[in-house]
């Protein structure tokens, strides 16, 4: 365990804490929004770079996505679990290896043009497009027949592939091993959302990223909601959408979606009752709202990692000593004590202790002499003689502070300069996505609860690994965990997958997250879950 710096980071965990409270005004938006419209109000984060279900990567997108957008099924608002969506029903046979949606009936898109089997199969198709380039295809290519040999070349006619429309309701799903949890991927993540190729090819083709088709006037939607407005930099407005086949039972007129990354701006606007709920709270009020408005302080477990990922290509990071001397300097507890303060827990390994039943048996452990000793080795004894390195972060307080206390931490246990640079969410992504970074903040959340949603994204040619590393034993075991048909088996290859993350570490792990932010009493039906995720079809707001 690596040296405290309390002082120094309790000192700047002071600074932070203010003396501000919210005024008794407290509490979110009307419940209408003017008139008699259902309106709910959400801090959003930063801008959303794109609304293409297949090219994003981020939580403030999905947030927005998910509105738009339904898959064959949807998860239960309360514990996740697969529920039917724009499939009413399905059959799994050949031992866990075919599965058969049955669509329902008359599911169309906003613009009234119907969705069928076939959509799908060409949604997939483009998904799996390597001149489309989407990150997550891998979540088609682990498992489906045949998906894997298109994207790579070496099989061309995509009818060879593992989907099949039976007729225009009926889709088969043709698995290359069975796969226990599948049915959470498709229910959790984009990747799996059928898009409207009808409009796509009309706005430059199905291999283009970023085309005008995800505007306002163009998108169509298969979700509860329809895009009304999107005014860059301040909010996207969604709209019920009246062709949905559950739109009796939707109650929400529309969402706004406030991108705000002052996170003590968007405090500000939720105390005066002009949002509904919070993105995140300011360090500097978790407290107040803790022990003062508990009746609108949300903390929960959140699955995921916040991490410093590291550009091994880049020098001093490419010494795995500079790495891991880097790892042991930073006194994880006081971060979470002292910075965080909303019950983080500092992490040792990549994996999230008790996901689905597996906590990694690795861990991260030594000292600040050992530090020191293996930066001595590199060749940089006290951190004479080693280039400054800098640190690439989006716009967040949070994110400022914790990287000026590892800053600190740095500097002292080992003589080490950070420089910080600051970038704007879709910068920053593009950065870190070119690789064009030498140490970046990342933060990784569940896509579904299942360990291996937090390790499959360290496999070498995973389109969401911007560290430069790949370890063929890895990579390996990450295609033997696939193909594991005992789930005690396949936990034990994480094992090892998490013990070679903590060997050669090309990610600095630094704490597992809560979920922590403000919400009006008026907000009903949001449930507390694991992801954080909560459908919007079972939300509504009540007048007090």
């Amino acid at each position: 365990m690596a040296t405290r710096t309390l002082p120094l980071v309790l000192s700047l965990a002071l600074l932070l804490a203010g003396c501000g409270r919210p005024s008794a005004g407290i509490g979110g938006a009307s419940a209408t929004g003017g008139g008699d419209r259902m309106v709910l109000r959400l801090g959003n984060g930063s801008e959303p770079e794109d609304l293409d279900p297949q090219i994003i990567t981020g939580i403030t997108e999905h947030r927005i996505v998910s509105a738009l957008f339904e898959g064959l099924a949807t998860p239960d608002p309360v514990d996740l679990s697969p529920l039917p969506g724009l499939a009413e029903s399905w059959d799994i046979a050949d031992e866990g290896r075919t599965y058969t949606f049955h669509l329902r009936d008359g599911i169309r898109w906003s613009d009234g043009v119907p969705i069928t089997a076939q959509t799908f199969i060409s949604s997939y198709r483009r998904m799996l497009n390597p001149a489309f380039a989407a990150q997550y295809a891998n979540f088609l290519y682990d498992y489906v027949v045949n998906a894997k040999e298109y994207y790579e070349g070496t099989v061309t006619d995509f009818s060879q592939v593992g989907f099949r429309a039976i007729d225009d309701r009926t889709l088969e799903v043709r698995l290359k091993f069975p796969v226990p949890y599948l049915l959470n991927i498709i229910s959790g993540h984009y990747a799996w959302s059928v898009v409207p190729v009808h409009v796509i090819e009309s706005f430059g083709g199905l291999d283009r990223q970023s085309t005008e088709w995800t505007r306002p006037g163009n998108l169509v939607s298969s979700g509860a909601f329809i895009l009304k407005e999107w005014l860059h930099d301040q909010r996207i407005v969604v709209e019920r959408n009246p062709m949905y086949w559950d739109a009796a039972n939707v109650r929400l007129d529309a969402i706004e979606f406030h991108a705000i990354s002052d996170d003590a701006a968007e405090e500000r606007l939720f105390r005066t009752g002009q949002l509904d709920m919070t993105y995140t709270l300011p360090l500097s009020k978790i407290d107040v709202y803790r022990t003062e408005y508990p009746d609108q302080f949300q903390n929960s477990p959140y699955l995921g990692l916040y991490y410093y990922v590291m550009n091994i290509a880049r020098p001093p990071l490419d010494d795995p000593r500079v790495r891991r001397a880097l790892a042991l300097a930073i006194d994880r507890e006081a971060i979470v004590e002292n910075i965080t303060r909303a019950g983080q827990s500092p992490a040792y390994a990549v994996s999230y202790p008790g996901t689905a039943g597996y906590t990694p048996r690795a861990r991260l452990s030594g000292t600040i002499e050992e530090a020191r000793r293996l930066l001595e080795q590199a060749g940089y004894p006290g951190g004479r003689g080693m280039p400054p390195i800098e640190l690439l972060y989006n716009t967040s307080e949070a994110h400022r502070s914790i990287a000026e206390a590892i800053q600190a931490m740095w500097r002292t246990n080992l003589g080490v300069d950070l420089r910080l640079a600051n970038q704007e969410w879709a910068v920053y992504l593009d950065m870190t996505e070119q690789k064009n970074f030498q140490l970046a903040r990342a933060g990784w959340i569940a896509d579904y609860v299942h360990p291996n949603s937090l390790l499959e994204i360290w496999e070498g040619r995973n389109g969401n690994n911007h560290t430069n590393w790949a370890n063929p034993e890895f990579d390996q075991l990450y295609q033997e965990a696939l193909a594991t048909p005992s789930e005690e088996r396949r936990y034990e290859v994480y094992q090892r997958m998490d013990e070679i993350l903590v060997e050669d570490l090309p990610l600095i792990p630094i704490y597992h997250y809560t979920r922590v932010y403000a919400m009006s009493p008026r907000v009903r039906g949001v449930s507390t879950n694991l992801l954080d995720n909560h459908p919007y079809k079972y939300i509504w707001l009540a007048d007090e």
